[in-house]
C-alpha cells in the first residue's frame, strides 16, 4: 500500500493500533467483517511511503478487494501490486514468536547470516508445530464465523482505540465476558484415534462439547493430536470423547492462546 494515509486507513480497517507505530514495527492484526468475525490474519509494517501488509491466513484477493472497496481519494491511499513474500520465524515450542526476530524477505533474497545455521521445516513439520502451539492458521479454524477471542487472539485486538470494522461487536463481546467456544489442543493415544478426522464431534456426558478442526497423526506410534473448538460448558473437562466411536482425547489450553477478556 502506498500513500501518506496508510497508517490511518489500516488503523480503521483492522483490529490493531496502527496509528502511532514507527516505520518497521511489526503489527499483528485481525481483519474482521462488520459482525466481528475474523476474515484474515495480517502482519503490517509501516514504511516511509506507505505500508506492507502480509496475509498470514485468509484469502489475499478478498483482503485486497475489501480494502479497495472502502478507499476514498481523501484517504490518500492506493493499493500496490500483490506479490509473494518469504517470512521466516524460529519455531520454538511453548513460545510465541518474538516479533523483532520475524524476518520478511523478497522471494529470491538470501536469509540474514544469523539464520544460515537453521534448517527450513517442511509443510508437515509446520503443520505439526502449529497444532501443538495452537495457532489458528488453518482454514478449519479460520472459517469466517469465529471471533478473535474464540481463536485466542486477544492480543491482536486493541480494545481502547476508536472505530474500526467490526469494533461494535468485539466491544460487546469484551464487555460481556466469555465466549461460546474456545480453541483447544487435543491429543490421544487411544485405539481408534487414527480414524479421527477434521469435523468429528466432541462430546461430554452424552452432550455435544465441540468440534475437531485439525488432525495430525503418527501412524508409527499411534499418537494423534490437533486442534478443536470446545464449547464453553466443557472447557474445564480434562478429557472428552471424539468421533462416532467415542475415542478418548485429552484437552489442554494452547500455549499460544491468549485468554479472552473477563466479565466485569
Amino acid at each position: 500500500m502506498h500513500g501518506s494515509g496508510c497508517s490511518s486507513f489500516l488503523h480503521g480497517q483492522t483490529s490493531a493500533r496502527v496509528d502511532g507505530c514507527s516505520d518497521g514495527d511489526l503489527i499483528q492484526a485481525c481483519w474482521l467483517n462488520a459482525t466481528g468475525r475474523v476474515q484474515a490474519l495480517l502482519e503490517i509494517r509501516l514504511t516511509t511511503d506507505g505500508a506492507d501488509v502480509l496475509v498470514l491466513s485468509g484469502e489475499i484477493d478478498r483482503v485486497a478487494s475489501g480494502f479497495d472497496r472502502v478507499i476514498f481519494p481523501a484517504d490518500q491511499v492506493r493499493l500496490g501490486e500483490q506479490g509473494q513474500q518469504r517470512r521466516m520465524q524460529r519455531l520454538q515450542a511453548g513460545k510465541a514468536p518474538e516479533l523483532n526476530q520475524v524476518v520478511w524477505l523478497d522471494a529470491n533474497a538470501d536469509p540474514p547470516p544469523s539464520w544460515t545455521d537453521r534448517s527450513p521445516c517442511n509443510p508437515a513439520e509446520l503443520e505439526c508445530w502449529r497444532n501443538k502451539q495452537g495457532w489458528p492458521l488453518g482454514h478449519q479454524e479460520l472459517t469466517g464465523d469465529t471471533n478473535p477471542f474464540e481463536l485466542g487472539l486477544s492480543r491482536w485486538v486493541d480494545l481502547n482505540k476508536g472505530c474500526y470494522l467490526g469494533q461494535e461487536t468485539v466491544a460487546k463481546l469484551a464487555s460481556r465476558g466469555g465466549v461460546k467456544q474456545e480453541l483447544r489442543c487435543w491429543q490421544s493415544t487411544a485405539e481408534g484415534c487414527l480414524d479421527l478426522e477434521s469435523g468429528d464431534q466432541l462430546s461430554l456426558n452424552d452432550s455435544r462439547a465441540g468440534l475437531i478442526t485439525s488432525v495430525c497423526k503418527d501412524s508409527a506410534t499411534g499418537h494423534c493430536f490437533g486442534l478443536a473448538f470446545v464449547r464453553r460448558q466443557a472447557l474445564d473437562a480434562e478429557t472428552l470423547l471424539a468421533g462416532t466411536s467415542g475415542v478418548e482425547v485429552s484437552i489442554s489450553r494452547p500455549s499460544a492462546f491468549c485468554e479472552p477478556p473477563s466479565r466485569g
